[in-house]
């Protein structure tokens, strides 16, 4: 209680005034499954095992989508800022992993690592499955809880010059203040759909690539197997003919005994529909174009040139230009004039429509030189002398 009553007098004393967003002094996050009862509730740490690590439709998809990001030419006015956004985080790339954050679990906190004299000198990406987000009695973020085991720490939004500690960056929630929402929670089901196909299938080719059959016995006037008879017939069939060591092997029937084939029924055969209509709702989720996955029956591009152009426009580059507008404007109190951009020049499933571009701008002769380069995306002349 001590802490939340100093919370509350720190937040009294600020000079800022801000509308209170909610009652509670702590914001905790409850998934859509979980609040709705369902009977699969969703937990992130199971959805990244089931999803992105034993998932590789999924794992493709996130991979595709924060590497493109991770690895996209960055443009900056201002040369500190660009190295240390473009510096390694705990040995892998900053924009890569907060990219996966975002995608996975709809949050991503960047925590600015400041030496003696406040400067920033490291951005580390903290785990979103780790962080609580701590709010005052007007309901806005004051600090953060990060619990690495059973050893929580907190961290203050704001140094004590006002300028803060942690970058939060979500995708956007309707519902929800603190918190944004992921893409794998929306993928939840038809990964779980996909899982299960493929578990079916392999299972069936452990019973030699069909279902089992049925041993019928036939001793005449109704007579049937005694209790004894069946349970020892039942581990001989387990031990000598299941499985994908025995598949294909022959059976010797005796005492009245005869195998009757059971083919597969539409419904089993639908399977492999099934798993392909599951895989096309995961890279939807995810916003990658089917085609690139090598998906089959996807005839939405006549090429991978359009479907790669396609995740480029409506995926990669709102998601890169969301990223580096937060860490521009979280690190602004260090490098006022500093921003960050994706040089679209560079990239090469744009290279058509950014020489489109420039080839209609100056063929425009109404344009004058300022407003052709304002245009392209250019700095000033003065500035890039």
């Amino acid at each position: 209680m001590a802490l939340l009553e100093t919370i509350a007098a720190a937040f009294k004393g600020s000079a800022t005034a801000r509308v209170p967003l909610a009652p509670s002094f702590i914001s905790t996050w409850t998934p859509a499954y979980e609040a709705s009862g369902n009977s699969r509730n969703y937990d992130y740490q199971r959805a990244i095992r089931e999803g992105f690590l034993a998932n590789p439709i999924a794992q493709r998809a996130v991979r595709i989508v924060a590497e493109g990001v991770g690895q996209s030419p960055i443009s900056s006015n201002d040369d500190e800022l660009k190295n240390l956004v473009t510096a390694t985080s705990a040995g892998q790339s900053l924009v890569e992993t907060i990219t996966a954050h975002v995608v996975l679990h709809g949050n991503s906190f960047v925590q600015i690592i400041k030496d003696g004299a406040g400067s920033p000198v490291e951005l580390f990406a903290l785990r979103p499955d780790r962080v609580k987000i701590l709010s005052g009695s007007d309901g806005w973020p004051c600090a953060y809880e990060y619990r690495a085991g059973d050893h929580p720490s907190r961290i203050a939004a704001e140094d004590e010059n006002g300028w803060p500690s942690v970058i939060h960056i979500k995708a956007m929630h309707p519902v929800e203040d603190h918190y944004g929402a992921g893409s794998l929670a929306a993928a939840h089901e038809a990964i779980a759909i996909h899982n299960a196909a493929a578990e079916w299938n392999r299972t069936l080719l452990e019973n030699a690539a069909r279902p089992s059959g049925a041993l019928v016995y036939d001793a005449g006037e109704g007579a049937g197997l005694s209790a004894d008879q069946f349970d020892r017939l039942k581990g001989e069939l387990a031990t000598a003919f299941s499985g994908s060591i025995n598949a294909g092997r022959p059976m010797l029937l005796d005492g009245g005994l005869k195998w009757q084939s059971m083919a597969l029924s539409p419904a089993d055969m639908d399977f492999a529909t099934l798993k392909s209509s599951a895989a096309r709702d995961i890279a939807l989720a995810f916003g990658v174009p089917p085609m690139l996955l090598g998906l089959p029956g996807d005839n939405t591009y006549s090429n991978y040139r359009e479907a790669n152009r396609a995740l480029w426009r409506l995926t990669l580059l709102p998601l890169a230009e969301k990223l580096f507008s937060a860490l521009s404007e979280g690190l602004s109190p260090w490098f006022a004039e500093g921003e960050l951009s994706v040089d679209l020049d560079r990239i090469p499933a744009l290279s058509e429509d950014r020489e489109r571009l420039w080839k209609q701008v100056s063929d425009a002769e109404f344009l004058t030189r300022a407003e052709k380069r304002d245009m392209l995306g250019l700095p000033p002349e003065e500035t890039a002398r």
